[in-house]
């Protein structure tokens, strides 16, 4: 056998070894992510999704580039994943209209009074009751997927109004200022949605983990964690 025989084979089994030793890591992104889609949206497609992109991590890792396996692997995982629920449109038109819904009732009760918005007063300002407004809650979860659409952004914060896009400078000036932005915003959170942003986006938590440090429930979780989300956006919105 030559050289780069050898060294071919060597590459093949580091790379199946790399693929074996991080399976579980796409288990776990794949639970982590499904806390936030609809019901509709089955595991074994994300795992499916999932381990493409590990694949494709494997053959495009660069260990000179200075970033860890488990960090540029992640972010394939979790990107093949999110482009398989894109592709399928599994998240239903509904999700977001009731998303916009809610964040404007956030907006205009918090103008109105000057505190921040209780989940009793934006169910009674969409003429809700408190335990509809909570399903509402869980069923826009599927609506903040992707990068700043967590938060209930989308990219064209980064947009030159004029041109229809920025150019890199004028982008990176954007970005920047939203960043420092948002991270006011969310530091004005009141404290229970701060934690759950803190455990969930920070700490890597799932929602069944973040109820078991919080001594709450699991849907609990998921409504602080959308009531964050929509309180952020009207509070962005606000400021625009």
């Amino acid at each position: 056998m030559d050289a780069l025989s050898k060294k071919t084979q060597v590459q093949e089994q580091t790379q199946e070894a790399l693929v074996k030793s991080h399976a579980l890591l796409v288990k776990k992104i794949a639970y982590h992510l499904a806390g936030r889609l609809p019901r509709s949206i089955l595991m074994d497609d994300l795992m499916q999704a999932g381990m493409l992109g590990l694949l494709e991590a494997v053959r495009s890792y660069d260990d000179n580039k200075g970033a860890a396996f488990e960090t540029y692997a992640s972010i394939r995982i979790r990107g093949f994943m999110l482009d398989e629920v894109r592709r399928n449109d599994w998240v239903p038109r509904s999700v977001y209209r009731n998303a916009r819904l809610v964040a404007r009732a956030v907006r205009i009760v918090e103008n109105r009074y000057g505190r921040e918005a209780s989940d009793h007063d934006v169910a009674q300002e969409l003429g809700l009751g408190l335990q509809e407004y909570h399903e509402l809650l869980a069923d826009t979860n599927g609506a903040h997927l992707y990068g700043f659409d967590d938060l209930g952004v989308t990219d064209d914060v980064l947009c030159d109004e004029v041109n229809g896009a920025a150019t890199e400078p004028q982008a990176n000036v954007l970005n920047a200022d939203f960043k420092s932005q948002l991270t006011a915003v969310i530091d004005g959170l009141p404290q229970n949605e701060r934690m759950v942003l803190s455990l969930y986006y920070e700490h890597d938590l799932n929602l069944k983990e973040i109820g078991d440090v919080m001594g709450v429930t699991e849907s609990r979780v998921s409504q602080i964690h959308s009531q964050a989300t929509h309180r952020i956006r009207a509070r962005l919105e606000q400021d625009r």
